[in-house]
């Protein structure tokens, strides 16, 4: 099979997951009306109050129609925050505001969402019952900052955070301890319930990574955030009210984030990548590659995993481990990327051009890596695709691999080479895939 072949394979795999994940799918899995409240996977919540519906994140506007349609008239109100760039027209229903704000930097719309969603949830009574609907890119959308902490404070924070490779578990604990709403703080203001329907955009899904979890009890300290600005080597970078909160906290002058919340509140995961790694797994059964899960949990540097990725498709075609070809392997998970030049790409794009470096000359093999948001890194691309003619192909442009992946600009070889996954944004988000397809 050739390179056209493989690629129309990968394609129907990636459409596959992104139907299986997309959100209101999701949200009515779960959710259902009942006499005078509503039920989440069969648990019953009364309202006896206000109904009142809070969105945020890059799956918010269709979890929020999805919601709406479940619930009609006893729903009172609700506020949504999408990122920019996202069709917040047509949600068709007056109850509901729509704001947008910036993301993966936060931005002064974003502070204004995060005081409106702030207030939304202070205004309920205890009969009143909030349902919170989060999403991969809260964090961003919704930045807060503690005084005397300001904005451009977070933005150079996170931007820091970025380039140095850090994990999303990382950059959301330094996050939480700089807001005011994160990591549980809007939880603790509510006199009412709160329920969480989560989609997880963290290996592991964990609750209070996700979003920096505003409506979840959170383990993290500010020690372990001055720990990590340490290990990341970034602290003498970071601005100095950021610094001095991140101390003053581990110190334990600075209170710390909630590490319990009231049992009323409850929340759920109602998608993550263990639901796109199924969905890839039966359609490349029924593309005639039988699926081969390597890993959940796929982190670390992109450019290493890719070259381990290219690797395992070799491993297959020459010595039929870990299964003989045809085969699909897939890795589901989120890598990093430490950020040493200026050029353009992201994680995935990383990861496919270290692959085309390993895969250079050999036939019947393709990698496909693509962000399941429709973004990623500084670039307007999902992801990308490799295969053995890729290195080629960008050589023929004049670009040199080996040059574009040190100076992190694997959007332009790829793009040279043809290689993008160009999308927009899906609406979800649930960590990166990895297909690494070897033809029989």
């Amino acid at each position: 099979m050739g390179v056209p072949e493989l690629k129309a394979v990968a394609g129907r795999i990636r459409h596959a997951v992104l139907a299986a994940v997309e959100p209101g799918r999701s949200v009515r899995g779960v959710l259902s009306a009942a006499p005078g409240g509503f039920e989440v996977n069969g648990q019953r919540f009364p309202v006896r109050g206000r109904l009142v519906l809070v969105a945020v994140g890059k799956a918010s506007l269709s979890m929020s129609r999805a919601a709406v349609e479940i619930l009609g008239p006893t729903l009172a109100s609700g506020l949504v925050v999408a990122p920019h760039g996202y069709p917040a027209g047509g949600m068709g229903d007056s109850r509901l505001r729509v704001l947008l704000s910036g993301h993966p930097l936060p931005d002064e719309a974003g502070v204004r969402a995060a005081d409106a969603v702030a207030a939304e949830v202070a205004r309920l009574e205890a009969p009143d019952c909030c349902l919170f609907l989060v999403s991969g890119g809260a964090s961003a959308l919704l930045p807060s900052p503690a005084p005397p902490l300001t904005l451009e404070d977070l933005v150079q924070t996170t931007r820091l955070l970025l380039a140095s490779g850090a994990s999303i578990q990382e950059l959301n604990t330094v996050r939480k301890h700089l807001g005011r709403i994160s990591g549980g703080q809007i939880a603790q203001t509510c006199a009412g319930t709160v329920v969480t329907l989560a989609i997880s955009d963290v290996v592991g899904d964990d609750l209070s990574v996700i979003g920096s979890g505003p409506t979840v009890s959170d383990p993290s300290t500010f020690g372990q955030a001055q720990e990590i600005l340490e290990r990341r080597e970034i602290a003498r970078h970071v601005p100095a009210a950021a610094l001095a909160r991140i101390r003053e906290g581990a110190a334990g002058r600075v209170p710390e984030t909630p590490k319990s919340l009231p049992e009323r509140h409850a929340a759920f995961i109602v998608s993550s990548s263990a639901l796109a790694t199924a969905a890839a797994e039966q359609e490349a059964r029924l593309c005639g590659y039988p699926p081969v899960v390597l890993t959940t949990a796929l982190t670390g540097e992109a450019r290493e995993a890719g070259r381990s990725l290219a690797l395992a498709g070799l491993e297959a075609r020459r010595t039929c481990r870990p299964a003989a070809p045809p085969v699909c392997l897939i890795a589901a998970g989120e890598t990093t990327v430490t950020v040493r030049g200026s050029g353009t790409g992201g994680r995935n794009q990383e990861i496919a051009l270290a692959a085309a470096r390993a895969l250079e000359g050999e036939p019947g093999i393709l990698l496909c890596s693509f962000a399941t948001d429709g973004k990623e890194g500084n670039s307007d691309a999902a992801g990308a695709c490799a295969t053995g003619q890729t290195v080629e192909a960008g050589r023929r442009a004049g670009l040199d691999p080996r040059d574009c992946l040190e100076r992190n600009d694997s959007h332009a070889f790829l793009e040279a080479a043809g290689e993008l996954i160009v999308t927009g944004p899906t609406g979800t988000n649930v960590n990166d895939l990895t297909l690494v397809l070897v033809d029989g």
